[in-house]
């Protein structure tokens, strides 16, 4: 059967950033020193060639160097930021995409008249942050039929007032036109602007068109480009895709096999890079022993890094022989084998088990060749974290004339906020300095000791040996390198997925305020308001709890947008009224304290939190001109309970009735004694 291999018409550069590129290398030709606001584009390869020809790329305009011409990238800034750069008389040279300044104007003006807008995107793209900033009124975000639905549920102001709607300029356009649909049902009132790329479009159609057609689809571009990963969507709906950033990453054994191949690139995805990716698979495919004379190739220069399979044939205490089809034996030594210093070969492997492996060193004197299981698993590892990391900093190697501090870095912020995490699993090997290392799979990962979930007093030391669950937080390439995960992150999503009120947490007293107290319940902080502290009046938080108390909390609400949760401390058993309603009726005689005396009668304290009134003209049996005459601020009455309004939270007593009680109870002894002394008289007589 014949076999085709198709490319799209517009893969690769868009107008956009082939105008940003030239006017980068121009600037580079013309001898001018140039800083770029962030990566140019999203593509590693593009933006090390800058490097190396002294592209400099900074994150925040203080750290534009002054003698360095400033490209902005044609995704835009912030507003904000561009009126800081202008402010520090730095040499500009914009490089916004028309489309997307076209976006500037529409919200700006919109805004202007009063116009909510609304903003079809991935909301922490650089491209959406700078069309919001130049919205002057409310302004939302939404990435998808199913965000806008719920968006306009949550904001039904939206279907009442002037609303204006935009969309990235690299939006999935299968999901615009569902957007589209629910406008003209639910939002008629909404001005609609198809701001999306016509490139971007036909980049989308032609790629669901083209992988309709084959059976397997190759997407060339960076793994942190929005219109890749768009693109990549697409074409998976259809056929078997595969995501690759250059030829080195192409499945061969997929490739050998498809019969029909399209091949689309994202737009920042230059051309050189998608005439090499072509031209490999051309060689691959028409060449049916290509694997076999790569192999051979291999084993006629044992190059250090290859790898290669192997079948065990030998097993030692110390030591694992494979063969890897040359004349030398290959050796894999048990600390190449795993990270476990206590396991023995022969509970890893066994002969015949096929290994791949990694060349680490030849001895053709000795006719030795060894290798490492471990390293080729910690480079797979590693790209599991890299890809799992919400942000990947590449560090330039430092030369032997630098100091540490020159190195430059470059950091992209990779879209994972709408992804499940990853969870990964190691051993706390050791504890070094600000926290642990932990085994995962052949990668040592550093967590620092504020993300280890320490309970309090809990020492680094008693994490040693013990599994622990992380996420990643940040990957460092290059240099010494480093890989960054975090205890704490994993609790707090878990956490945040599990919240609800009504809940129970038991958590530490972490610091108090004027109006309340907050509390560590974990992985993240509560706080509870002085009124939910306690059901009696208090005037300091410091009257009821301390630092470093173990309290137990119920939650009263929960804002997950926001990250606030609110607690009470107060339980409600210990509700006073409900103690009223269940113990003390209406004609209950009790004693309670004197807190008040103002003009219409006096307040007494019946149970904490919870004071009734008893009216001047119940103080006494006799006219009261003022409560202070017959009592005080501090003395202890007796006095009944004559009514109870739970629901205005109101309680009347009477010391009258109690004195009209006692009078009534004398006046029935002195009745009594006095019939008992006549009845005695007249039986005498």
């Amino acid at each position: 059967m014949n076999k085709s291999v198709k490319l799209a018409k517009t893969a690769g550069f868009c107008f956009g950033v082939n105008r940003a590129i030239e006017l980068v290398n121009s600037l580079l030709d013309e001898g001018k020193k140039v800083c770029t606001l962030g990566p140019i584009i999203h593509n590693e390869q593009v933006v090390q060639k800058l490097a190396d020809r002294g592209v400099v790329i900074a994150e925040t305009p203080d750290e534009v160097p002054e003698d360095h011409v400033l490209v902005i990238r044609s995704h835009g800034v912030p507003l904000p930021i561009y009126n800081e750069l202008n402010q520090k008389n730095l040499v500009i040279q914009d490089a916004t995409c028309p489309f997307v300044s076209k976006i500037h104007s529409i919200v700006t003006n919109a805004s202007q008249k009063g116009d909510i807008i609304l903003i079809a995107g991935n909301s922490e793209h650089p491209e959406v942050l700078g069309i919001k900033s130049r919205c002057s009124n409310a302004a939302y975000t939404f990435r998808d039929d199913v965000e806008l639905s719920e968006l306009l549920k949550n904001h039904p102001e939206l279907k009442e007032n002037s609303v204006s709607v935009v969309a990235q300029t690299t939006f999935n356009t299968e999901i615009w036109k569902k957007c589209l649909e629910i406008f003209k049902k639910d939002c008629t009132n909404a001005t609609l602007f198809d701001t999306i790329c016509s490139a971007t479009q036909s980049r989308q159609q032609e790629a669901a068109e083209l992988s309709e057609k084959c059976d397997l689809m190759i997407v060339i571009g960076g793994l942190s480009s929005s219109n890749t990963a768009k693109l990549f969507h697409i074409c998976s709906d259809h056929c078997r895709s595969v995501l690759i950033q250059t030829a080195a990453d192409l499945p061969v054994d997929e490739v050998k096999a498809a019969h029909n191949i399209g091949v689309t690139a994202g737009a920042s995805t230059p051309a050189d890079i998608i005439k090499e990716v072509l031209s490999t698979m051309s060689e691959i495919q028409n060449n049916e022993n290509f694997e076999e004379l790569l192999e051979e190739s291999f084993k006629n220069s044992n190059i250090n890094g290859k790898v290669v399979k192997g079948t065990v044939v030998g097993i030692t205490p110390t030591e694992v022989f494979v063969d890897v089809g040359r004349k030398q034996s290959g050796i894999v030594e048990l600390k190449e084998l795993t990270d476990d210093p206590n396991a023995k070969p022969e509970d890893l492997v066994k002969v015949g088990d096929e290994l791949e492996l990694i060349i680490l060193k030849t001895n053709d004197q000795e006719g030795y060749i060894y290798l490492s299981k471990k390293i080729l698993e910690s480079r797979k590892t590693m790209d599991k974290m890299i890809a799992a990391s919400p942000k990947v900093t590449t560090r330039r190697r430092r030369r032997d004339d630098e100091d540490e501090s020159e190195v430059e870095s470059e950091t992209v912020e990779q879209a994972t906020e709408d992804k499940e995490p990853v969870v990964f699993e190691g051993v706390v090997t050791s504890v070094i300095k600000g926290g642990v290392l932990v085994a995962c799979e052949s990668v040592n990962v550093f967590i620092p000791a504020s993300q280890c979930m320490l309970k309090p007093k809990q020492q680094l030391d008693t994490l040693l040996r013990q599994k622990v669950k992380f996420v990643i937080i940040e990957v460092i390439k290059g240099g010494r390198g480093r890989v960054i995960g975090s205890i704490k992150k994993l609790a707090e999503k878990t956490f945040w997925d599990e919240i609800e009120p009504g809940k129970t947490y038991t958590g530490v007293v972490k610091s108090m305020t004027s109006y309340g107290v907050f509390v560590n319940l974990g992985p993240v902080d509560g706080m509870i308001h002085k009124s939910e502290l306690s059901w009696d009046k208090i005037k300091d938080p410091k009257d009821v709890l301390s630092i470093g108390d173990v309290v137990e909390v119920r939650v009263k609400d929960v804002k997950k947008d926001k990250k606030n949760i609110s607690l009470a401390y107060k339980k409600a058993e210990d509700n006073p009224w409900e103690i009223l309603k269940n113990n003390y009726p209406i004609g209950s005689v009790i004693e309670a304290k004197v807190v008040g005396t103002p003009s219409f009668g006096a307040f007494v304290n019946i149970l904490p939190g919870l004071d009734g009134l008893i009216h001047i003209s119940q103080l006494s049996l006799d006219r009261v001109e003022k409560p202070t005459d017959v009592v005080k601020v501090g003395d202890v009455v007796t006095a009944a309970i004559t009514n109870i309004d739970f629901e205005n939270k109101h309680v009347s007593l009477s010391i009258k009735e109690v004195l009209k009680a006692q009078a009534e109870a004398a006046a029935a002894v002195d009745q009594t004694v006095e019939e008992t002394a006549e009845e005695e008289t007249a039986d005498a007589e």
